[in-house]
C-alpha cells in the first residue's frame, strides 16, 4: 500500500517575501546611486530580483513618508533584468530626462511576480532649472 501526503495536484508555490529597502544617495545633481538590497524583508538571502523603480511625488508642504510617495506618486524610471546588477550591488540611475519640478524620490526593488519591496528613504529632487 503506497503512502503519500494525501494531496492531489501540483504543489502550491510558496509566496515570495518582499525585498528589503534599497539605499539611495546622490552622486551629482542628476545621478542617483541605488544600492540594491541583498536580503528580503525577513532577512533571508534575496534571489529573483527583477526590477528597480524610481517613484516621484511633487513638492508639498511637508516631507512625505516613503510609503506615501509610492502610493500617490508616479513611476518616472524603471530598470529591469538584464540591465540590473545582482542583489547587494549598486546601480547608477541618470535622471536628467525626467523633467519634473521639485519634489521627492524613492527607489523600490521588485521580485519576480511583481512583489514590491519596501521603499528607500525619500530624497529631494531639485528643480531642473537648478
Amino acid at each position: 500500500m503506497p503512502l503519500g501526503c494525501g494531496r492531489k495536484g501540483d504543489p502550491v508555490p510558496r509566496p515570495r517575501t518582499a525585498p528589503a529597502a534599497c539605499a539611495v544617495r546622490w552622486i551629482s545633481t542628476r545621478i542617483l546611486e541605488v544600492q540594491l538590497p541583498s536580503r528580503d524583508a525577513r532577512g533571508g538571502r534575496l534571489v529573483g530580483l527583477e526590477k528597480l523603480r524610481i517613484y516621484y511625488l511633487p513638492l508639498g508642504s511637508a516631507k512625505p513618508a516613503a510609503a506615501d510617495i509610492m502610493a500617490r506618486g508616479q513611476v518616472v524610471m524603471e530598470r529591469s533584468r538584464p540591465n540590473l546588477p545582482d542583489p547587494g550591488r549598486a546601480v547608477q540611475m541618470d535622471l536628467t530626462q525626467i523633467g519634473r519640478p521639485a519634489g521627492w524620490l524613492v527607489a523600490a526593488a521588485l521580485r519576480v511576480g511583481d512583489v514590491l519591496g519596501a521603499p528607500s528613504e525619500p530624497v529631494p529632487w531639485l528643480d531642473p532649472a537648478f
